[in-house]
């Protein structure tokens, strides 16, 4: 027994929380199930890991450049708040678990158990109408570390082990109904690409979409992809998708980097006294288009991979399945310059929302993190514009940054998450899972069955708008689109 739990625990920790290798494993699993040689399943294994490690280099690049940045202003300025970042939110759980005398050690096993959950929701896709296995190892870690800390908030009595069943469940349930959501979406966007999203914004990527379509639906008002405008004049260079992200960074972040000073950046080590201040502005913006064009080249080598291979998983072990994978993903599909846009706009809601807590006395200020400022907001604007053009891409994430700032500030005060100084911040986070805490924390027992029940009933509504079509946009996405020109 002791063997199994060993290999088990093997598993999660070197595979499961992976996502590149688990990204591989799947390419190879499904080559192989689909009768490939041995050595065409080993070459997509290898090409299909390679593609997601590029995916992190440029992911990679983007946090580790523009995080201090933005972290620097609460160094320089000596305010005390609450960072909305993933890694933050982290390890302000772990510390606080520590403080109120709770062990998070069992947080393997949690994975473990609530990605099980999510296989047999699929596997039970007759039933359940859930269509989609989440494969993003590092996200699920962050959102076990925060599940976590929300439910022992709501559930401060109640054992390790009755915790841990009431969070794999409820994890559980999440993975497989929040990528659920996003299946159609995306493979409108990416025209029938083979996969789905499964991140930290996938209520989010369907607000978008709906929102989208009602208020700025071509049909409707014919509102244009952000590709298609053709700028006149000097403002012709915002047309090249690279040329537009290295000018707007610049000012973007220029502007923070002058507003810190050399002296500080020296002092973090950022740059040297002898080095040119403005240079360094450019090469640290420029550097944003650089890990973008990085992410995108990752994006297009293992996306192709994932999505041939996983024809064996559906045929034999999960038919009909998609896979859930980065959102980053999409930054290689729709409009480019949808990606720049949807960032700064979110950046905008972000800070509007920011010096709303600071004009009205919030007991918790926020500090804007990169991650759900780009990875959230950019995301989301390549859906808005897809189904509503450039004002959706506009407006859409907007609203996605004051729900960002405004819902993390609420559930980080309310938990008491807060003092720790992070939360994770991302909009599933800031939006659906404070009220599913609310509830919880309200109503107890009833109130987890609420949110299951909730969360049960998602797939089941969207199967019954679309019963046609439902099953088909996995299977067989070219017929799917007959049917749909048919009506």
């Amino acid at each position: 027994m002791n063997i199994v739990f060993e290999i088990l625990l093997g598993f999660v920790k070197n595979v499961l929380t992976k996502p590149a290798f688990f990204i591989g494993f799947l390419v190879l699993i499904g080559y192989l199930l689909d009768g490939k040689k041995w050595y065409d399943a080993l070459a997509g294994f290898i090409k299909a890991t390679v593609g997601y490690m590029i995916l992190m280099v440029g992911s990679g690049g983007l946090v580790s450049t523009f995080r201090p940045i933005l972290t620097g202003l609460k160094d320089k300025f000596n305010i005390s708040a609450t960072v909305i970042d993933p890694y933050f939110g982290q390890n302000a759980v772990t510390e606080g678990m520590e403080h109120i005398g709770r062990s998070f050690s069992q947080v393997m096993i949690l994975l473990l158990i609530a990605f099980i959950i999510n296989i047999i929701l699929v596997r039970a896709k007759n039933i359940t109408k859930m269509r989609a296995v989440f494969t993003t190892g590092h996200v699920q870690m962050q959102q076990a570390a925060t599940a976590f800390w929300l439910i022992v908030f709501c559930f401060p009595k109640l054992g390790q082990t009755p915790i841990l069943i009431i969070m794999a469940i409820l994890l559980g349930l999440y993975w497989a109904v929040g990528s659920n959501l996003t299946v159609e979406d995306t493979q409108h966007l990416t025209d029938g690409a083979g996969f789905c999203i499964a991140h930290q914004q996938m209520f989010g990527i369907k607000l978008a979409c709906f929102l989208s379509d009602k208020l700025f639906g071509r049909k409707k008002d014919e509102s244009k992809d952000i590709d298609d405008i053709e700028l006149p004049g000097f403002l012709s260079i915002f047309n090249e998708n690279m040329v537009a992200t290295a000018i707007l960074m610049t000012l973007f972040f220029g502007v923070i980097q002058g507003v810190l000073g050399k002296d500080y950046l020296v002092a973090q080590e950022a740059l040297k006294m002898e080095d040119n201040f403005f240079f360094y502005i450019l090469q640290s913006s420029f550097s944003f288009a650089v890990n973008l064009a990085i992410l995108q080249l990752g994006v297009r080598t293992f996306v192709g991979e994932l999505t041939n291979s996983f024809d064996g998983i559906q045929n034999k072990l999960l038919p009909g399945a998609l896979p859930g994978i980065d959102c980053a993903a999409v930054f290689g599909f729709g409009a480019a310059n949808a990606v720049t846009i949807g960032f700064l706009f979110g950046a905008l809601g972000q800070f509007i929302a920011i010096a709303a807590l600071f004009l009205l006395k919030s007991p918790t200020l926020i500090i804007a993190g990169f991650v759900p400022l780009f990875f959230d907001n950019a995301v989301i604007g390549v859906y808005a514009n897809n189904r509503g053009g450039y004002k959706a891409a506009m407006l859409i994430p907007l609203l996605s940054g004051l729900i960002q700032v405004f819902g993390s500030a609420f559930i980080a005060t309310y938990t008491g998450l807060a003092q720790y100084g992070g939360y994770l911040g991302m909009f599933d986070w800031a939006s659906i899972w404070p009220a599913f805490t609310v509830i919880m924390n309200n109503i107890s027992y009833i109130g987890v069955a609420i949110v299951a029940i909730v969360l049960i009933a998602i797939p089941q509504i969207q199967y019954r708008k679309n019963k046609a079509g439902y099953f088909m946009i996995t299977e067989d996405y070219e017929e799917y689109k007959k049917t749909i020109e048919k009506k």
